[in-house]
């Protein structure tokens, strides 16, 4: 394949796009863009010649590493704000990242069908979160973090769910500590920050898995694609700091609510292709 071939050309505008609408879900949302990413690759990594066996793979792997600048980016404009908890940080990280291991030996252990099929699943029961955004407004179950266990299990889960289907976590995360009653603004600055711990360590053991596979597109480390990742990358990191505005300005439920039926069309999309 050429490496710069009208279609690798036309891809890459996509990746562009792409990219653009991540950075400012990354802002708005604080989820690290990719719930944007994953199936936008998925759709465009079969036109790079990429074997279907390895498009799930390489579509997480590569949403992982671009999440590492986007989820930056966005802390950044957030911190600048006073909207991160670094106390949270502190005592949730290490566990973070022991579930981003785990979810990178569980990948390697799946087929892109199986998960698919689970990534259809958790967008499905998300979307849910985002187009009812006040169905947990009422529920708290505490004023601040837990500790010992307790916290150990939520960060290993939320850790190993976002490195098995790449993205940054911020929808769980923000769920989790909104329950223990951060406020919201603090909750989405917190959680571009927290993605970094879970998506460092993800794209790393994606690159490592998809090491010396045959097949790949030029371009690739491992199954992570610098191609896509340049160019998802350039635009959302330009349009991060916007989603950060935005969340402070726009009305957050009307925002929540077209992301939630984004999510939910995505979630049913990918089911219907999976077990039908």
């Amino acid at each position: 394949m050429e490496l710069f071939n009208s279609e690798l050309v036309y891809l890459i505008s996509l990746m562009l796009g792409a990219g653009a609408l991540a950075g400012i879900a990354a802002g708005l949302f604080g989820i690290g863009g990719g719930l944007i990413v994953v199936p936008a690759l998925i759709m465009f990594f079969p036109m790079l010649e990429v074997p279907p066996e390895y498009v799930v793979h390489m579509a997480i792997g590569t949403s992982l590493s671009t999440i590492i600048f986007t989820s930056f980016r966005s802390a950044q404009a957030h911190h600048s704000k006073g909207s991160v908890d670094f106390h949270i940080i502190k005592i949730w990280w290490i566990w973070l990242v022991v579930g981003s291991i785990l979810g990178i030996l569980f990948a390697a252990s799946l087929k892109a069908k199986t998960i698919m099929i689970l990534f259809g699943c958790f967008l499905f029961v998300l979307s849910f979160k985002f187009i009812f955004p006040n169905i947990f407004k009422k529920i708290k179950l505490g004023e601040e973090m837990p500790g010992g266990i307790l916290l150990a299990v939520l960060g290993i889960f939320l850790g190993s769910c976002s490195a098995l289907f790449g993205i940054g976590g911020g929808s769980i995360s923000i769920m989790i500590m909104s329950l223990y009653g951060t406020e919201i603004h603090k909750a989405i600055g917190t959680a571009s920050a927290l993605a970094i711990p879970i998506v460092l360590p993800g794209a790393i053991g994606f690159a490592i898995m998809g090491w010396g596979q045959e097949g790949l597109p030029v371009g690739s480390l491992g199954f992570v694609s610098l191609i896509g990742l340049v160019g998802i990358v350039v635009t959302s990191m330009l349009t991060a700091p916007l989603g950060a505005k935005l969340a402070h300005k726009l009305n957050p439920i009307t925002m929540k609510k077209v992301f939630g039926f984004y999510i939910l069309f995505t979630a049913l999309n990918m089911l219907r292709e999976n077990l039908f």
